[in-house]
């Protein structure tokens, strides 16, 4: 995260602006290793389902959760068009449990770019990949797409907007910790509950697949 923030001052970049951030890194980082990047990414986005990123502007998303199912839920809002917030309660990536992958799953990380940032990815017959290099890969491809992603941070409660309040009224909340967090003050449409077993979106079923 301290190399992507840096990358992004000397460019003079805002990695918030989902609009527009991606569009502007790929004119400023032009070498043959990330013009292939491109090249694949872009591929990808062409997807008519994606609708040019157009599908979901507008839209706010909330991800509690920065395993490989809550980055990867928060990189295809992204190419949705949406704006996308990752919480995170951990500051690092520490799971090292190996992970068997799907034939279509080896398929979908490779269409978005996942042999660029791990050369062994899936080589020859392989198919299995660990947990923190699966998070590494897919971290990177969502910080490209402008993915906002916030460690320490820990979800408390999701607080409902006032039921008579007109429609420019606020939306939905997540309360934090800490509670001053900039995230608090955020508007949501989406809220996705993508933080494992012990999830703590109230209402979410505790037995689904963990994050």
């Amino acid at each position: 995260m301290q190399s992507f923030n840096l990358l992004c001052r000397l460019l003079d970049l805002d990695p918030q602006d989902h609009e527009t951030f991606y569009c502007s890194l790929k004119t400023r980082l032009t070498s043959w290793r990330a013009k292939a990047l491109w090249t694949k990414l872009d591929k990808r986005t062409c997807h008519k389902e994606y609708k040019k990123g157009q599908a979901c502007v507008g839209t706010k998303c909330l991800i509690i959760g920065g395993g490989p199912c809550g980055l990867r839920t928060a990189i295809e809002l992204a190419l949705l068009g949406a704006k996308v917030v990752v919480i995170e309660k951990r500051d690092t990536f520490s799971r090292n449990n190996v992970l068997h992958l799907w034939p279509y799953t080896i398929h979908d990380l490779k269409g978005l770019g996942a042999k660029k940032f791990y050369g062994k990815f899936c080589a020859g017959a392989i198919d299995h990949i660990s947990i923190r290099q699966l998070q590494l890969m897919l971290l990177k491809i969502a910080l490209l797409v402008a993915v906002e992603f916030h460690v320490n941070v820990e979800f408390v409660e999701l607080l409902e907007p006032p039921e008579n309040q007109e429609n420019d009224g606020p939306g939905w909340r997540a309360e934090i910790r800490p509670a001053d967090h900039p995230v608090a003050n955020i508007d949501f449409d989406v809220v996705v509950g993508a933080d494992g077993r012990r999830n703590t979106l109230e209402g979410e079923n505790s037995g689904g697949m963990g994050g």
